[in-house]
């Protein structure tokens, strides 16, 4: 499994209620998959620097997860069809690995 970090964008009219519905679904979908939520952050609302669809403003949220690679494909596909979503975008995450302690003589 690799691990991918998530902003999704959902529209501003949404609830705090209908958000954290969304959020709870998303989650859902990853572990349905065989995946693992690692972090999660509500971003809030911003507002963008031009429209998106006629949407001055949205509300942002970061997920960091583990999954295989082929569930990508799933996840863009759940956010095009879920009309809450304005702009969603996957990324594979850098992850720091410590280096090697140097041997001192």
């Amino acid at each position: 499994m690799r691990t991918y970090e998530t902003v999704t964008i959902v529209k501003p009219q949404l609830s705090d209620g209908e958000v954290g519905e969304f959020v709870t679904k998303a989650k859902e979908l990853i572990t349905k998959n065989g995946g693992e939520v690692t972090s999660e952050e509500k971003l809030g609302r911003r507002k963008f620097t031009h429209e998106v669809n006629h949407v001055r403003d949205g509300f942002y949220l970061y997920l960091k997860f583990k999954a295989n690679p082929e569930f990508i494909g799933t996840w863009n596909e759940a956010m095009k069809l879920n009309e809450k979503v304005l702009r969603s975008m996957v990324m594979l995450a850098n992850e720091i690995k410590a280096k090697p302690a140097v041997a001192t003589k």
